[in-house]
């Protein structure tokens, strides 16, 4: 007979199952993907909400979260950084189209005429460069993911966010400038 599930069992499941993206970390091939479309129904959660006070407080909790949930998984499931942990991939997403579409014109000083955010052809480049930047992991990217637990887990993705957002932001000021 099984014993009777804990309140802490019930917690780490839960935990699990957010740091494994809902399941889809645990995708074969490409679990990263996987994880990143989640980002992309996170990112247009965040972006319908037309609040960015709610969007970059969203954005800086769910990184904020991602750091010890990250570090928990990996110690859990007994891997430094383990492939089916995508809550990285989840919270960074949303820094390539934040950055680019909001924050880069508004200090670059763009004319209103912006690309509207929900446009599929913006949703389709961010992704690519933001799996691009996260599968190759140029410097100082993959140098990230040596700093210790969930840092590393995640600000390798931030980065790669990073990355991907300014050239989506290049992008963006070509062509509406």
């Amino acid at each position: 007979m099984r014993p009777p599930r804990t309140t802490n069992h019930w917690k780490g499941s839960l935990a699990l199952l957010l740091a494994q993206g809902f399941g889809t970390g645990r995708l074969k091939p490409g679990p990263g993907t996987w994880g990143s479309l989640v980002g992309l129904l996170w990112t247009w959660l965040l972006l319908a909400s037309h609040s960015w006070v709610i969007t970059l407080s969203a954005i800086g909790l769910s990184i904020a979260g991602a750091i010890p949930l990250s570090s928990w998984a990996a110690q859990h499931l007994g891997d430094k950084d383990p492939s089916s942990v995508v809550i990285d991939e989840i919270v960074a997403l949303p820094l390539v189209f934040v950055l680019p579409l909001v924050l880069y014109p508004a200090l670059l000083g763009v004319p209103a005429r912006l690309p509207d955010p929900m446009e599929m052809g913006w949703w389709f480049v961010g992704f690519t460069l933001f799996r691009l930047f996260d599968i190759v992991k140029p410097p100082p990217i993959r140098q990230s993911q040596a700093l210790p637990g969930g840092w590393g887990i995640v600000v390798d993705d931030l980065l790669a966010a990073l990355a991907a957002s300014i050239v989506l932001g290049a992008i963006v000021f070509w062509r509406y400038r």
